[in-house]
C-alpha cells in the first residue's frame, strides 16, 4: 500500500539514468535478477514436486508461489480471506463493473520496476494517477484553516506554499546529502550508496520524521512546519508521519517511490488474480498449462492457517481452518506479522526469539477510506464567475484530509474517493458506518465548495475500510518508530538462514512489511523473491553463475550492522 511521504521537488534531469527502489539499505538489483534469461534459479530434480506452504495470498505470497511452480515446486497457498491481500479492488453494488475502488493499493511510481516485472507479464496497462498538482490532475484546492486556494501547478499557490517546497528541498540536501544519493541510486553505485547510508544510519535511527525538520535551519518556523504537515507536495499531507523513524522517510524520497504516480486500470487485484491463473511458457517439472489454480483443487487456495510447529526433521506443520493437517520441507510466511502474534498458534520454536522481539515490535499504520459512484466527472464542469474547474482534487485540515477524483472519460460514470486519512486521522472514522462517514464528509466538501451539489451525482452506496479495523490485518503497513532499525534489519534478513541454527530454518518471512519500504507493492515483491531463493537454496538449489541471486551477493550488500549493546 502506498505510504504517505513528501515529495522533493528537484530531480535530477532526464539525461541521467532512470531510478528505481534500488536500495538504500539492500542495493540489489532485482529488475535484472528478474528480467535475465537464465531465470531465478533451479532446484535439483530429486526435490521437484516437492510442496511449499505459502501463507498468505497477497502480492508477495502469490509471486512467491508462481516462481517456485515455475521452478518446478508445488507452491500450497493458504488465504484466509481473498487473493490479493491488500491489493484489493471491489465494485458498488446496482453500478456498471467498471467503477471500481482501490481500497488498499492505488498508486505505483515508476521506480517499482521488479512490480512493472510483473504488470507487463500478465498485460495490464496503467495511467497517470491524479495526485495534487500532478500533471493528470486538472486542478487541486488547498483548503486550510477555512481559506481555499485554487491551483493547477504549485505556482499558483500563495508564496508560502513555494518557500515550504524549498524548505523541504534544503532540509533534505543538508541533512540526508540527497543529490549525492539520488544520484548513487541511479547509477547504482553500491560502494557509494553503502558510504553514504552507513552515515546517516548511525546519525538518524533514533531521529522522528519530525525532529529531523525541526533540526534544519530551513524549517525553523513552525508555521512551515504546519503547512508541510497538513498538505505537504506530491501524495498529500505527512504530519501522520511525523512519530515515525526519518530513515522510513528517506528511503522513499531518495528512491522517488512518491513521484510520477501511476494506478492500474482496472482495478490492482488483477495482478495477483492474473498470476494465480497464469500459465508459464518457461517451467520445469510441471506440464505446459499447469498454472497456480490447477496446482490447487478447484482452484482454490487452501484456508486460513490456525496453527504453526516444527515437527522432526526441521519440518514445519501447518493446520488450516478446515482441520487439515499437512508438513512441509519449506514454508513462507507473507501475512503481516502481527498474526504469527494473534490469530495463529504458534510454536516459539519457529523464530529466534530475537526476531519474535522484531515482530512485537513492528508498528504500523491505520489507514482508512471511503469512495462513492457518481454520474460523470461533474468536477470539470466550469464555474461561470471563475471559469475554474467546478471541484477540484483536495487537500484540507478538515475531517476528509484528501479527497481524489477518478474518471474514464467526461461521458462516463465516475468515482469519488472522499476521503484518505492515515493515523489518528483514521481512527476518527472507525466508529461510523460508510454512510455515517460519507454524511461528514458531504459536510466538510460543502464548507470548502458551497456552491457545488455532490449528493445529486452519486448513483450508489458508499464502500469504505479501516484497515487497522481488518481482522487480518490490523493496519495498513508498518511504519518504523525511531531505533526501530535493528528490528527491521533481523526481518529482512531472516531470508540468509545459514547464518540461523538448523532448528530454527525453513520457514521464511516475507511481505511489505518485511521489506525496507512497506506500504510500497515493491517491497512486497523483493522480499518474496529473497524468500524464493531462500527456499531454493534450503532444498539444495543454485542460481544461474551469470545470475546471482539476491542471497549470493548478500555479503557485498547487506544492511549496515548496528551495535547491540
Amino acid at each position: 500500500m502506498t505510504s504517505t511521504v513528501p515529495n522533493a521537488v528537484e530531480h535530477a534531469d532526464a539525461q541521467q539514468p532512470p531510478i528505481t527502489m534500488f536500495g538504500p539499505d539492500f542495493p540489489y538489483a532485482y529488475d535484472d535478477f528478474l528480467a535475465h534469461p537464465a531465470g531465478l534459479g533451479q532446484i535439483p530434480a530429486t526435490g521437484h514436486g516437492t510442496e511449499v506452504a505459502i501463507i498468505g495470498g497477497g502480492l508477495s505470497g502469490i509471486v512467491a508461489a508462481y516462481e517456485l511452480m515455475k521452478m518446478g515446486l508445488k507452491p500450497v497457498v493458504y488465504e484466509a480471506d481473498q487473493i490479493g491481500g491488500r491489493l484489493r479492488t471491489v465494485g458498488f453494488d446496482g453500478c456498471d463493473d467498471s467503477l471500481t475502488a482501490e481500497m488498499g493499493a492505488m498508486r505505483f511510481p515508476p521506480s517499482s520496476t521488479a512490480l512493472q516485472h510483473y504488470i507487463d507479464l500478465v498485460g495490464l496497462e496503467t495511467r497517470a494517477f491524479p495526485n495534487p498538482l500532478a500533471e493528470a490532475t486538472p486542478s487541486t484546492v488547498v483548503d486550510l484553516k477555512g481559506e481555499s486556494h485554487y491551483a493547477e501547478t504549485i505556482a499558483d499557490l500563495p508564496q508560502v506554499y513555494r518557500d515550504v517546497a524549498e524548505a523541504w528541498n534544503r532540509c533534505l540536501e543538508e541533512g540526508a546529502d540527497f543529490s549525492d544519493m539520488n544520484r548513487a541510486l541511479r547509477e547504482r553505485d553500491v560502494p557509494r550508496i553503502r558510504e553514504i547510508w552507513s552515515r546517516l544510519v548511525e546519525k538518524l535511527d533514533n531521529q522522528t520524521f519530525y525532529g529531523f525538520l525541526c533540526d534544519s535551519e530551513a524549517f525553523k518556523s513552525f508555521r512551515h512546519r504546519e503547512i508541510f504537515g497538513q498538505v505537504g507536495f506530491g501524495t498529500g499531507g505527512w504530519d501522520t508521519d511525523f512519530p515515525n523513524s526519518i530513515l522510513e522517510i528517506l528511503r522513499v524520497v531518495y528512491t522517488e517511490a512518491d513521484d510520477h504516480h501511476r494506478g492500474i486500470v482496472g482495478g490492482s487485484q488483477q495482478l495477483p488474480l492474473r498470476l494465480w491463473e497464469r500459465e508459464p511458457q518457461k517451467i520445469v517439472h510441471w506440464a505446459q498449462g499447469t498454472s497456480l489454480a490447477s496446482l490447487h483443487e478447484g482452484g482454490e487456495p487452501r484456508p486460513a492457517v490456525t496453527r504453526l510447529h516444527r515437527t522432526a526433521g526441521n519440518r514445519i506443520t501447518v493446520t488450516d481452518a478446515d482441520g487439515d493437517i499437512r508438513t512441509f520441507q519449506a514454508a513462507i510466511f507473507t501475512a503481516q506479522s502481527w498474526m504469527l502474534l494473534s490469530k495463529i498458534a504458534c510454536d516459539d520454536s519457529l523464530f529466534p526469539i530475537d526476531h519474535w522481539t522484531a515482530i512485537e515490535r513492528t508498528h504500523y499504520m491505520e489507514s482508512s477510506k471511503l469512495f462513492v459512484p457518481v454520474d460523470r466527472p461533474f468536477w470539470l464542469d466550469k464555474d461561470e464567475e471563475t471559469g475554474r474547474d467546478v471541484m477540484s482534487m483536495t487537500l484540507t485540515d478538515r475531517m476528509t484530509r484528501g479527497t481524489y477524483l477518478l474518471d474514464d472519460g467526461p461521458d462516463k460514470p465516475a468515482v469519488i474517493c472522499l476521503s484518505y486519512t492515515w493515523c489518528d486521522d483514521s481512527l476518527k472514522w472507525l466508529p461510523l458506518s460508510a454512510n455515517e462517514r460519507m454524511e461528514v464528509m458531504l459536510k466538510s466538501l460543502g464548507e470548502i465548495y458551497p456552491k457545488v451539489d455532490i449528493r445529486k451525482h452519486i448513483i450508489g452506496n458508499p464502500v469504505t475500510v479501516s484497515w487497522e479495523n481488518e481482522p487480518y490485518f490490523m493496519g495498513a503497513f508498518k511504519a518504523n518508530l525511531p531505533g526501530h532499525y535493528r528490528y527491521q534489519r533481523r526481518l529482512f534478513t531472516h531470508f540468509m538462514q545459514d547464518r540461523l541454527p538448523e532448528d530454527k530454518r525453513g520457514i521464511f518471512l516475507a511481505g511489505d512489511d518485511i521489506s525496507w519500504t512497506a506500504g510500497w507493492a515493491e517491497g512486497a515483491i523483493q522480499t518474496a523473491l529473497n524468500a524464493v531463493w531462500g527456499v531454493m537454496h534450503h532444498l539444495g538449489g543454485t542460481t544461474d553463475p551469470t545470475n546471482p541471486g539476491p542471497g549470493d551477493l548478500y555479503d557485498e550488500i547487506a544492511p549496515v550492522e548496528l551495535p547491540e549493546d
